[in-house]
């Protein structure tokens, strides 16, 4: 069962969800620009919102354009906080090294969702408890089993 929140947003083109139980709503660009291979751009989406304490949304990439496409969110996934009331940018990095990106006003560029918060208190020690990974970190775990 999903939880719906009311968010406060002013937009002239308001985010969708494309799909009954979609976890991101779409972020259209309020813009028309082309992103180079190997290029980013920061794109508006006339978008902006007042989460209600104890919430942030996420803007994540869109996964048809990120393979078809090579098209990417740089910061993914950009954290929009709580306290935020501006617009709602996205940084998409063209990833493709051959072909340019071409973004209409109105394209769907990027996902947006919406989390509830956990904050952390942060406790000094002295030490950290062991545990089976300890301090293993990037590549770990290989690539095959």
């Amino acid at each position: 069962m999903s939880h719906v929140i009311q968010i406060p947003i002013l937009a002239e083109v308001p985010p969708n969800y494309a799909h009954p139980g979609d976890a991101g709503a779409d972020l259209r660009s309020s813009e028309a620009l082309v992103i180079a291979p190997g290029q980013r751009a920061l794109v508006g989406t006339g978008v902006s919102i007042a989460l209600p304490d104890g919430y942030v949304a996420f803007v994540v990439p869109r996964s048809g354009l990120a393979a078809k496409r090579g098209i990417t969110v740089l910061n993914s996934p950009g954290t929009v906080d709580a306290g935020y009331r501006g617009e709602l940018k996205v940084t998409l990095l063209n990833t493709d090294l051959e072909e340019s990106f071409e973004v209409e006003v109105g394209d769907r560029i990027a996902q947006r969702i919406s989390r509830p918060v956990v904050r952390a208190e942060f406790v000094k020690v002295d030490g950290l408890s062991a545990s089976a990974r300890g301090n293993a970190g990037f590549g770990s775990t290989g690539v095959r089993d």
